[in-house]
């Protein structure tokens, strides 16, 4: 049986740092399924497609070719990785997430992805959905100013010019499109283990996490 961790939680959760340092400890391949979401979108505005146009929106997707070298996501044979990241893909890539024929096509490559490697996977739908049988399951959140103090952090340290106020307003919003969309909502699976990251740092939680990993793995073996 591979070994499968799932981690969902909203924006901002510190999901992909997490994760990342997760995988190398475990030996796990890091899928970002975010950031899979977010190229669609990369693709989608610059076509100057709107996520309400399905026909063009299906054949787009149909020209896409998506996998992950080092973490960094490779699309279409180039590194979009710091592109996925600016504001204008974190204000749009709520809309197009929420779309059925989007999500249905991505999820089905992340399962395929998860039947053949050990992985470990993050985002909003992934212990619901993607991988409803996990080895393990966690949901990590914060409060909506920690998490958008984190983002403007980060976009300040790579040069982007950012106002936190607008970062804050715009994780708010996400949090209510995700939440309330109709497809595969944000939602904490029933068996998975709730971590408050508000006040933490990285290692913290990571070490939280490897530990109920390791335990658990002791009493599987």
């Amino acid at each position: 049986m591979n070994l499968s961790v799932a981690i969902d939680g909203p924006a901002g959760a510190g999901k992909s740092t997490i994760a990342k340092l997760l995988g190398e400890k475990f030996n796990l391949m890091y899928i970002n399924t975010g950031s899979m979401y977010r190229a669609v979108t990369l693709k989608a505005l610059e076509n100057h497609i709107k996520a309400e146009n399905l026909n063009e929106l299906n054949s787009l997707m149909d020209d896409l070719s998506m996998h992950f070298e080092n973490d960094r996501l490779i699309l279409n044979g180039v590194d979009v990785n710091d592109e996925l990241t600016v504001p204008k893909i974190s204000n749009n890539v709520s809309a197009y997430a929420s779309i059925k024929e989007v999500r249905e096509k991505l999820v089905k490559l992340q399962q395929n992805i998860a039947e053949n490697f050990n992985v470990i996977m993050d985002g909003r739908d992934i212990g619901t959905v993607v991988l409803k049988n996990a080895t393990f399951k966690f949901f990590l959140t914060a409060t909506p100013e920690e998490r958008a103090d984190r983002r403007y952090k980060e976009l300040i340290s790579k040069g982007i010019n950012s106002n936190y106020d607008e970062i804050l307003q715009d994780i708010k919003r996400r949090d209510y499109i995700d939440s309330h969309r109709d497809i595969d909502p944000l939602k904490k699976a029933d068996d998975a283990i709730e971590i408050d990251t508000t006040g933490l740092g990285i290692s913290e939680v990571v070490d939280k996490m490897a530990c109920i990993i390791e335990e658990t793995l002791k009493e599987i073996n």
